[in-house]
């Protein structure tokens, strides 16, 4: 069997499950459940915390696993990202009290830097060619400064409202840019089912970024229609009993529909329908 590691808690546990979900597999219904079998696709799920799935994974003890980015390049172990996954983005930055480090990270030198991912921060200075010391904190970092622990902190920013409530600015550009990935064992063989599981979840994105786009069109302005709507390969025209129309069928990215609609409607395509996509293999 297959043995796959996936987030038991936090952000990423809800998305990774209900991303397997969609990929055909068997998700554990009680939350304290560490460890379920799927015999029918030859998958095993093991429940683990997310900052270790990363170290289990580069053993070899694991084949594959879910997690953050962040996490992955914080543990130093030797696995490797193979599918960005879409879900648990985050942008990971430096921040101070105003004043302390106005020139960016090359400014960082001699301060103390307190963070919940020092092996990730120490490796980002060290490229920088920045030397500071670096400070482990589990977590709420942003009050290290306050009580003198730490001169700057790296952390998750999403809205920066918690780094302006303690008074503080972001230092520089973005350290990272995380997201949910699939992780694997640098070196890894091909074991059963890897491949499967690779192009299950590569189905689910595709279907949660993509709609399926049918539309009557005029004969005369099928080549403008099917220019807006190419498809993949190609999209499927069909004849219709109106011998002055067809049928037009493409897969068309979600987040443009309704801009393509309108465009569609320009050159003179009606009934003009969209369709979610539940499952697909390119």
């Amino acid at each position: 069997m297959l043995r796959v590691a996936v987030p038991n808690k936090g952000s990423l546990s809800e998305p990774a499950a209900a991303m397997l979900r969609e990929a055909g597999y068997r998700q554990r219904g009680d939350g304290r459940e560490l460890v379920l079998q799927d015999p029918d696709n030859g998958v095993e799920f093991f429940f683990l915390r997310p900052r270790d799935i990363a170290v289990y994974v580069g053993s070899g003890r694991l084949d594959v696993g879910i997690t953050g980015r962040d996490l992955l390049l914080d543990s130093g172990a030797p696995a490797e990202e193979v599918l960005e996954l879409g879900f648990g983005g985050s942008t990971f930055r430096f921040a101070a009290l105003p004043g302390t480090a106005d020139a960016g990270v090359s400014a960082l030198g001699g301060l103390r830097v307190a963070t919940s991912f020092p092996g990730l921060v120490a490796k980002h200075l060290a490229e920088a060619g920045v030397s500071a010391e670096v400070i482990r904190l589990d977590g709420a970092v942003e009050t290290s400064i306050q009580l003198g622990v730490a001169d700057v902190i790296a952390d998750v920013v999403e809205t920066g409202t918690t780094l302006r409530q303690a008074g503080l600015v972001v230092v520089g550009d973005p350290i990272l840019r995380s997201e949910a990935v699939l992780v694997r064992r640098i070196g890894a063989g091909a074991e059963a089912g890897y491949e499967q599981l690779v192009r299950r979840l590569q189905g689910v994105l595709v279907a949660r970024r993509y709609v399926l786009m049918d539309y009557d069109c005029p004969v005369e302005a099928v080549e403008a229609a099917v220019a807006i709507t190419p498809g993949f390969e190609s999209p499927t025209v069909s004849p219709l009993r109106d011998k002055a129309w067809v049928a037009v069928r493409a897969m068309v990215p979600k987040r443009d529909a309704q801009r393509l609609m309108d465009d569609l409607w320009e050159v003179g395509a009606r009934a003009i329908l969209v369709t979610d996509i539940h499952a697909c293999r390119l």
